[in-house]
């Protein structure tokens, strides 16, 4: 059942077309993710669809009664509301008021006598509301106006979640979370929110999340009807063959250009009909809406710093009486990159401006190595003015950027970063976020370094940008450190990291990626001494003792044998589909195709459940047979 249907719609902003004529279906239980360029008009897209932007042209229609929730991009800045008001805009109308005074109140009592329709179900949204809450760490006792920009954002995704409505739109949902809580959001929305459409540059949601994936391109969307893998295949397959038809028409266009500057020799009439060809090829390739092209991201790399770094012994550091840091020793050698990860608030802000000296530690030193060229790439965006153009902010005075030993026209330069001449000469408070984005990376990157400090570059910023940005780091000879929520960027990035552990319990250092991190947390989990002191040590060993004497029944026992051959039976299957999937006549068929997304979204919870169910068999087998 389609849930929103776009007919021939057109969009322009002063700026081209966002959308040129173009039709989109979004039906029931599909999780689609948008795909585009910072810029394309994904944000825009989202806005026409959730009612806040009007068409130029076209039509948008909509299920009867559809209930639509949108996280955008932009936040407000000030909210004249109470907390539980802008918390409840998305519950039934009918609901809003009783359900802000009691999330304002904390209190439900206050309309058990009252006469509320379907009271029941008012109560379960109200305890969903206060669940998603603490996930996202919302006290329901904050003031909006008074609170960063990030806390802003939680409590408007809070707003979203909380609705549970037909359709669930999400600009960059992950921006300003940690780690934990967007994988909490990713499980809340796998049972939660069956029809979504969400723009996100964070792979390891796209691809736990999206069945479907459309793409914006040059005022076209595009339907790929597959999982992002797939996607990035035939996408690649595509602009080749895109690549290869310009170069023939080209070619083509090049040669009736010479023929007309030959003059006309054959029978007028036909050579009419080859003018008239001709003309029409030129306007053709005059409309041809060109690929925006990659950025071109190249860092000037400074001489090479000593090989120590830096050193810290014995660091400490506490803020209003909660302890950040306590005894953290480590030392930075020249080409180490580490990533820094942890929960909100743990402090990777903080241990930053302690490295780089902003900040005194209150015990322990800090010695740095010599040599040391730093940029720092701050989260919040300060460095940037928004009343200044683009141009104003990378180059303050004069039209050249010296890079080295070369210099090159700020136009030029700025073209690397995706932006046009044109758009160099837009305020910056104009720009989208991915945009801002990149523009404070063309700023740095004027300078020269041979350490490099990153806190959250990676928000806003599309796909091809962030994996540019990866190479460059990959291939950077100095050290850096990198603060991120991004698992996939990090796993492609770093070699070690500083770990904060959850409920403030310290921080660590690990050789490895995330990966690692999450297998050093999941040893952490289990039953260990911790857990022996929480039960008291001779409760432990009872504990023990217990599921050794535990035997598995028959049932158990044929399950754990059979358990393989049904995971190989799905695996299989997946296979199979993920194959049909692939070859272009599958999508001429839309039900055939929501018929193979909706299996495939089965056959992944199945092998998640049998997997889980394998592993504690296989856990009960092996204590036994100790």
């Amino acid at each position: 059942m389609a849930l929103i249907s776009l007919q021939n719609i057109s969009l322009n902003l002063g700026t081209g077309f966002l959308l040129d004529n173009q039709t989109l279906q979004i039906e029931a239980d599909q999780r689609i993710c948008l795909l585009g360029k910072n810029g394309a008009g994904k944000s825009s897209l989202m806005k026409l669809i959730s009612g806040k932007l009007p068409t130029d042209a076209g039509e948008i229609v909509r299920a009867k009664d559809l209930r639509v929730a949108m996280l955008g991009q932009d936040v407000p800045e000030k909210l004249d509301q109470s907390l539980g008001t802008i918390l409840s805009q998305g519950f039934r109308s009918s609901w809003k008021e009783a359900a802000a005074l009691c999330l304002d109140s904390q209190d439900y009592s206050i309309i058990q006598d009252g006469h509320i329709e379907d009271f029941q179900e008012l109560l379960k949204a109200l305890n969903l509301c206060q669940s998603v809450c603490r996930q996202l760490g919302i006290s329901l006792d904050w003031q909006y106006n008074q609170l960063s920009g990030g806390q802003k954002r939680r409590i408007l995704l809070a707003q979203a979640l909380s609705a549970k409505p037909d359709l669930l739109l999400l600009d960059e949902p992950t921006n300003h979370l940690d780690i934990t809580t967007i994988t909490w959001m990713e499980d809340f929305i796998l049972r939660h929110c069956s029809s979504l459409l969400f723009v996100t540059h964070d792979r390891s949601l796209l691809r736990r999340l999206a069945t479907r994936i459309i793409e914006l391109d040059r005022g076209k969307l595009v339907d790929w009807s597959c999982d992002y893998d797939t996607f990035i295949k035939r996408k690649e397959a595509v602009l080749a063959n895109e690549e290869k038809e310009w170069e023939r028409f080209d070619q083509k266009l090049a040669q009736e250009e010479i023929w007309i500057r030959k003059g006309i020799k054959a029978r007028r009439t036909r050579n009419e009909g080859r003018v008239r060809a001709l003309l029409d090829m030129r306007e053709e390739r005059k409309n041809r809406r060109l690929r925006q092209g990659n950025a071109s991201l190249t860092l000037q790399e400074s001489g090479r710093s000593g090989k120590m770094v830096l050193e810290a012994k014995d660091l400490c550091f506490s803020y209003d009486n909660k302890e950040i840091i306590r005894d953290f020793s480590t030392t930075i050698y020249r080409g180490d990159k580490i990533g820094i990860i942890g929960p909100n608030g743990a402090g990777k802000t903080t241990l930053v401006r302690l490295l780089l000296g902003q900040l005194s530690p209150q015990a322990g030193s800090i010695r740095r190595g010599t040599n040391l060229e730093i940029i720092y790439f701050d989260q919040l965006r300060a460095q940037l003015d928004d009343s200044k153009s683009v141009q104003e902010n990378v180059l303050p005075n004069g039209e050249m950027v010296q890079r080295g030993d070369r210099t090159q026209h700020i136009y030029s330069y700025l073209q690397d970063f995706l932006f046009t001449p044109e758009r160099a000469k837009s305020p910056v408070a104009h720009l989208s976020g991915g945009e801002k984005n990149r523009l404070l990376l063309a700023r740095l990157f004027t300078q020269a370094a041979n350490f490099l400090v990153l806190d959250e570059p990676t928000n806003d910023l599309d796909v091809e940008t962030l994996e540019l940005l990866e190479e460059l780091l990959v291939d950077f000879q100095g050290s850096f450190l990198l603060i991120s929520h991004d698992r996939t960027f990090l796993n492609n990035t770093i070699t070690n990291l500083y770990g904060f552990l959850p409920d403030n319990k310290g921080l660590v250092e690990l050789a490895g990626d995330y990966s690692d991190w999450e297998r050093y947390l999941s040893r952490q989990n289990e039953v260990d001494e911790t857990e022996a002191e929480s039960l008291g040590k001779k409760a432990y060993e009872e504990h023990k003792k217990q599921n050794r004497q535990r035997k598995m029944n028959f049932k158990e026992r044929k399950e754990l044998e059979d358990l393989p051959k049904q995971i190989e039976a799905l695996e299989q299957e997946q296979k199979e589909l993920h194959h049909q999937m692939s070859l272009e006549d599958f999508y001429k068929d839309g039900d055939k195709v929501a018929a193979a997304n909706k299996r495939l979204q089965e056959i992944e919870t199945q092998l998640e459940t049998s997997f889980l169910r394998w592993e504690e068999l296989e856990a009960l087998d092996q204590s036994l047979n100790q």
